[in-house]
């Protein structure tokens, strides 16, 4: 019973971020709710029957930017974008295919369908979509500014040159606004020691980070 009624509380709040809407779909997939450490829930769905029948896109890319190959005394910047996979939307036709029921407690009524209209997490394409939707995010990005290094791998990405770093996270964060992307504010490092991949970037060198 306690499960059902925080299922159905953050159910609500994906609603309410648009993340999902209601649904007639004749496709179902399971969903359900694990505590996480800080005591707040997750909300998981099961999509395996899905990933089945899905034809696979493929690895995201053949490895890692590494930033070894950043010039010493250029400046950086590292961005991590807010909820990527809820920014990217998905066609309404696949759509339907991620709908979910919700039950009520006690069987108090009929179940509450709805259907992700966003990249759902769990998902087998998910990574690489992702991965593909951002490049071409970035695209104009990388046109308009040569002369930038820019590494990106999913949500991570790093800038690094000779220009200004608050201008060019200005003109980057509106670029990836007509995207519908956002950066996350708090994530950004634009000072050393920055962090990216598992490496840690310093003033004159570069380590990789400790487990």
């Amino acid at each position: 019973q306690q499960k059902v009624a925080i299922l159905q509380q953050l159910v609500q709040e994906q609603l309410q971020a648009g993340h999902i809407q209601p649904s007639t779909s004749p496709w179902n997939t399971p969903v359900f709710v694990i505590p996480k450490k800080s005591g707040k829930w997750r909300l998981l769905r099961d999509l395996q029957r899905i990933n089945e029948v899905m034809e696979d896109m493929g690895p995201l890319q053949s490895g890692l930017p590494s930033p070894t190959m950043i010039p010493e005394g250029w400046n950086i910047l590292v961005i991590d974008l807010k909820d990527c996979f809820f920014t990217i939307p998905i066609h309404p036709d696949d759509s339907v295919r991620f709908a979910f029921s919700v039950p009520t407690t006690n069987k108090q009524g009929p179940v509450q369908r709805y259907q992700w209209v966003v990249l759902p997490q769990g998902m087998k394409n998910s990574l690489t979509v992702c991965q593909i939707y951002v490049d071409i995010a970035l695209r104009p990005f990388r046109e308009k500014y040569p002369q930038l290094l820019v590494y990106h791998h999913m949500d991570d990405m790093l800038i690094a040159g000779k220009d200004n770093t608050d201008q060019i996270k200005q003109e980057l964060c509106n670029m990836l606004k007509d995207y519908q992307l956002q950066i996350a504010p708090e994530k950004v490092q634009s000072v050393a020691t920055w962090k990216y991949l598992g490496w840690k970037i310093l003033d004159h060198t570069i380590e990789l980070q400790k487990v």
